[in-house]
């Protein structure tokens, strides 16, 4: 195709192809019909060029001068057989028409539309209406140029539709854009039919050629490049194209209906391919057979790995392991992200990812990463484009990848809360000079307390219900026991960190700093929205060898202090709406400035409070991995003391009622 002045089209050499390609396609041991014996002996699915008296006769007869697109083709051929697999025959110029009044068609799209539809759907409804009808002979394949969709070079947009699809109208930007998918069409119907036929011709050799190539250029990290090649060779049917083209959007994020072109089924491929299948579409349904359409022709081997495989998921055993180098930071990564080190666990991936080796010629990339209940919450949409940036493989250069890391330093982020309302409220624990392994014995609920398996902290919740699946919760305000994950805080830091507590208990409330400071310092804050018209509330105790040395809590513009607080955490700094009360003055300070609330019902200060104590003990939270990654977690010892003599407490059940 060549633009000039006008729009013009190479029919002739693209039409011959195609009709060539279709006659060579023909099964012998199948009984042509008259129409099809006629286009086997001439080698032309075409008919005799449209003359130009006809052409606008057709013009005269719909009262418009035709798309520069299907004008031209008629030049070439008056109509056209077997357009794709559906459409058995294309008008020509004397078949074309448009409808004389509202066609049935039209109706049923009418009646389908709801009250709210936009001027937009009603137009699309028409189309059947007002439209050049272009379909002949067909499945029930309904073709239509749409002379009210007009580009700039005067081309007029066909949309088709078939009841059997069960989508809405597909739209062509012209008549050739049209032809052009129906001759891709062809092509992987021929690609993808039984009986042992090899589809080949110079259209396939040179796809096939080009899938070659986008292989390479996808371990040379120039992935964009090979996704674009690939793509076109799967609108072609092209049977590697698929497997290794779905490794790459697999990466990128795209798995909702992504089958991995079925390579799961190689021996050679299942145990990295196999576990990203079954953890992206049988996390909440484990059971034997799932996959039978995937692994169709799969060896035994490939169905006992699945059985392995399904078992080890269900029980959360699972761990994507792989040989050589590369596995050796696998593991390494799998420990620092155990403990929340989300943004060193990818440095040591990335690095380690030259090394990486390939199961065979179709493996692109270690898909089976992102089944790891560790390691697969890594895998943002900008990690997923790094490793395939990254060259490897046969086509590695030693260059490791790019780093990208995702959580903020410090502690600040605690106070941007979400839109849609997650983390009102928080509180965590930092313990210096000991291992996140050791806080269990440190303020843990009971003696001989240890940590639970990795999980999301809704599974945590979720298995340390005492009714089990019930779903029975209950809260007290005499027992304030924490559900919490741990992890690293920075060098020499641990934390406990708890996302959902109950409301701060002043009255009662007991810091666990000085239980947790035996070999050290800790150090608690728990920060809380205005959740119930009281106030926010923010909270800091440090505690050094078993003993409090200062704390604060600022609720609403109130504050009460012990102890001596360092200048840089000093909530009268900090704050900048409180009424300061010190114990050796009884209080009185008013700051001025600062706004009644922050966004979401936070506290004015908080985001700089945290920063203080971010900075005074050098500590940070791993944002990424509380949010998305599995961690160990433990319960705690209550926030809160036992009630007093004539002091009451509540205790409520949440659940379903049973009659």
């Amino acid at each position: 195709m060549t633009e000039t002045a006008e729009m013009t089209y190479d029919w002739q050499p693209f039409l011959a192809r195609w009709s060539g390609e279709w006659a060579d396609a023909y099964d012998p041991d199948e009984a042509p019909d008259a129409g099809d014996q006629e286009v086997l002996e001439e080698r032309w699915l075409g008919f005799a060029p449209a003359t130009g008296a006809g052409i606008a006769a057709l013009e005269e007869r719909i009262g418009l001068r035709l798309p520069p697109s299907y004008r031209q083709f008629l030049g070439v051929t008056d109509g056209w057989r077997h357009a794709g697999g559906f459409v058995w025959r294309l008008a020509g110029t004397r078949e074309a028409y448009r409808p004389d009044s509202e066609t049935d068609l039209t109706e049923l799209f009418l009646e389908h539309l709801h009250e709210d539809a936009s001027p937009a759907e009603f137009q699309e409804a028409l189309v059947w209406t007002r439209g050049l009808q272009l379909d002949v002979e067909s499945d029930a394949v309904s073709v239509a140029l749409d002379p009210e969709d007009v580009d700039e070079h005067g081309e007029w947009a066909v949309l088709t539709w078939a009841p059997w699809r069960a989508a809405p109208p597909e739209r062509h930007r012209s008549f050739w854009e049209f032809m052009q998918a129906a001759y891709r069409e062809f092509h992987q119907l021929e690609a993808g039919r039984d009986g042992g036929r090899l589809f080949a011709n110079a259209t396939t050799e040179a796809l096939d050629a080009q899938v070659e190539e986008a292989r390479r250029d996808a371990l040379r990290g120039d992935y964009e490049r090979a996704e674009a090649a690939l793509a076109e060779a799967c609108a072609f049917g092209r049977p590697r194209a698929t497997a290794l083209r779905e490794q790459l959007t697999w990466m990128l994020g795209d798995r909702h209906t992504n089958s991995l072109g079925g390579l799961a089924a190689d021996p050679r491929y299942a145990p990295d391919l196999l576990p990203a299948l079954i953890s992206s579409r049988e996390r909440r349904s484990w059971g034997d057979g799932a996959y039978e359409y995937h692994l169709r022709g799969g060896a035994e081997e490939v169905r006992a790995l699945e059985g392995t495989l399904l078992e080890q998921f269900q029980e959360g055993t699972y761990a994507y392991t792989v040989a050589g180098p590369f596995g050796g930071a696998v593991a390494a990564a799998r420990e620092q992200m155990r403990w929340g080190e989300a943004d060193a666990a990818w440095r040591t991936l990335s690095a380690a990812l030259p090394r990486w080796q390939p199961l065979g010629p179709d493996h692109l990339a270690p898909v089976g990463l992102t089944a790891d209940p560790l390691l697969g919450p890594l895998f943002t949409p900008a990690r997923g484009r790094a490793l395939l940036a990254t060259p490897r493989g046969e086509e590695a250069t030693g260059v490791a990848g790019a780093v990208v890391d995702e959580d903020p330093e410090g502690l600040a982020w605690l106070a941007d809360r979400p839109g849609s309302g997650q983390r009102t409220a928080y509180r965590f624990l930092l313990v210096e000079g000991v291992a996140p392994a050791t806080l269990p014995a440190l303020v843990g609920a009971e003696d001989g307390a240890e940590l639970h398996t990795p999980m999301t902290l809704w599974d945590a919740r979720h298995a340390s219900r005492p009714d089990g699946d019930s779903g029975v919760r209950t809260r007290s305000s005499y027992d304030d026991k924490a559900l919490v994950a741990v992890g690293r805080a920075g060098p020499g830091w641990s934390f406990a960190f708890d996302s959902d507590p109950q409301p701060f208990n002043e009255a009662r409330f007991v810091s666990p700093a000085a239980a947790a400071s035996r070999h050290g310092r800790a150090v608690v804050v728990w920060g809380e929205a205005d959740r119930y018209g009281e106030g926010a509330q923010f909270h800091l105790s440090v505690a050094e060898r078993g003993e409090e040395q200062y704390a604060f809590t600022v609720r609403g513009n109130r504050c009460e202090r012990s102890g001596e607080i360092p200048q840089d955490l000093d909530p009268a700094r900090l704050f900048p709406t409180i009424r300061d009360r010190r114990p050796h003055d009884g209080g009185g300070m008013q700051r001025d400035g600062g706004s009644d609330s922050e966004r979401d019902g936070g506290l004015p200060g908080e985001a700089t409070a945290l920063t203080a104590i971010a900075a005074a003990f050098g500590v940070t939270l791993p944002r990424y991995a509380l949010d998305h990654g599995r961690l160990h977690t433990f319960t705690t010892c209550s926030w809160t003391r036992p009630p007093g003599p004539g002091e009451t407490f509540v205790v409520m059940s949440f659940g379903p009622v049973t009659p």
